[in-house]
């Protein structure tokens, strides 16, 4: 049987997993996420970057500015060589030891570039105090060479010689293997990687020249986005971040909380989340105007450290209003990402460099629901500074008494939106405002 293309698997991938959404409605350099409310990540690329092998240069071009506007670290795509060389997007891995160093599958380069520019992107990074994530693709392998498969009674594309040398592979390290028929998941028809089985785990974290370690000590990575998670067992990135260090975050695309928590919670909370459930849940709010929503359940609620929010990714992008969203998390708890098209291409930059600003400025301390109703949504932050944000999806200017953390003091609007900057009551009631369709964030003056 032909396998799927790589691009007709992701589009699937997010149409499969959208439909049951809706029917179910430690770091090379010790750097610390600068600011009062925690770091900023940038998603640095997107589906279909250029091909050409430009593409972290072109991100190491952006490094300085970044630096400047807040951002603490840079989430890369998969770095290692795919069955489509240097058209791929790096999620069909083939050679895990070859980041654009060796001529293999049509190819010396990866799509993104050389081993050396990854290595000089990365040194920008970190001279610039960023950290720099890879993408990790750990659930399924393509480009194997055909071999014949005795658990399978055909020819499985299985058998696995890379020019790196390192990490060959046969038909027993894919499932159906000798220690289990199949794991959690597997995804598109590729050969679905088998963790127990000792070359696998041994090559991807175990040895001491472990992918793990040839990325984390020689590479210099900071950290780990794990893709597709649903395809194997949480014990897989627990036993890959012990092994290594260094910061952890998993793609367990699933609007259910309980799901996304539990997988957290399966890791031995090594490991944060992409806090999908928040993502469903502002878009039910901002584009079906109902910021009620915004009242749910979601990861950043149950677990603030271990959630990562985001308003758009290279796989789904269905938030319309995404300056609300964008404004929503980056005064909220979690840790939240900017994606690279809505910060480069397509938003305002100089709103989002205001909301990245309030968030390491402003944005400490726990979360207060104030107000909310269909069109309107306040919360304050009850940390030191602290703040008041004011969501307002109405076509008219909007006003509202709240209970603020300051007596006495004189407040203002932080994105300039509003230029009206009262004194709080003895009693820290305040009345505040928010133009049409916009957000204002308040806070003492003198930040």
């Amino acid at each position: 049987m032909l396998l799927l293309t790589l691009a007709q698997c992701k589009k699937e991938k997010v149409e499969m997993q959208t439909e049951r959404i809706i029917s179910d409605k430690n770091s090379n350099k010790a750097m610390a996420l600068p600011g009062a409310g925690g770091g900023v990540l940038m998603q640095a690329f997107y589906w279909d970057v250029p091909a050409g092998g430009t593409w972290y240069n072109t991100v190491s071009s952006k490094i300085a500015a970044w630096n400047s506007a807040g951002i603490s670290a840079i989430w890369l795509p998969p770095p290692s060589k795919a069955m489509n060389g240097g058209s791929s997007m790096g999620y069909d891995p083939f050679d895990y030891f070859d980041l654009g160093q060796y001529n293999q599958m049509g190819s010396i380069e990866t799509r993104f570039g050389s081993n050396t520019e990854l290595s000089s992107l990365i040194t920008n990074a970190h001279n610039n105090n960023i950290q720099v994530y890879a993408d990790i693709v750990l659930n399924h392998n393509s480009g194997g060479a055909g071999e014949a498969n005795p658990r399978t009674g055909g020819t499985t594309y299985t058998k696995f010689n890379g020019l790196s040398g390192k990490f060959p592979r046969t038909y027993d390290d894919f499932h159906p293997s000798s220690t289990h028929a199949n794991d959690e998941g597997s995804f598109g028809g590729f050969p679905d990687l088998c963790h127990h089985q000792a070359n696998v785990s041994q090559w991807l974290w175990v040895r001491t020249d472990a992918y793990s370690k040839y990325l984390k000590n020689t590479m210099k990575f900071d950290g780990w986005r794990f893709d597709f998670v649903k395809g194997f067992g949480p014990w897989v990135v627990k036993d890959f971040t012990n092994s290594i260090g260094g910061f952890a975050v998993g793609e367990n695309w699933d609007a259910d909380v309980n799901v996304v928590k539990g997988w957290v919670d399966g890791t031995g909370r090594v490991s944060s989340a992409f806090d999908f459930p928040c993502y469903y849940k502002m878009d039910d709010a901002f584009d079906n105007n109902n910021l009620n929503k915004l009242n749910d359940d979601m990861l950043w609620k149950r677990d603030a450290a271990k959630a990562v929010t985001f308003v758009t990714n290279h796989d789904t992008d269905i938030i319309w209003d995404k300056m609300l969203a964008y404004a929503y998390i980056l005064t909220h708890e979690g840790y939240p990402t900017i994606f690279y098209r809505d910060y480069e291409e397509w938003l305002d930059k100089a709103k989002l460099n205001n909301l990245i600003w309030i968030h390491k400025t402003l944005a400490v301390g726990t979360t207060t629901n104030l107000y909310t109703d269909t069109d309107e949504y306040i919360a304050k932050r009850n940390g030191t500074p602290g703040l008041i944000v004011y969501l307002n999806d109405s076509d008219f200017w909007q006003e509202k008494w709240v209970t603020a953390n300051w007596a006495n003091a004189q407040i203002k609007d932080y994105t300039g939106g509003s230029t009206w900057m009262p004194t709080t009551a003895a009693d820290s009631r305040v009345l505040i405002k928010a133009p049409p369709h916009s957000y204002t964030v308040w806070s003492k003056v003198g930040y």
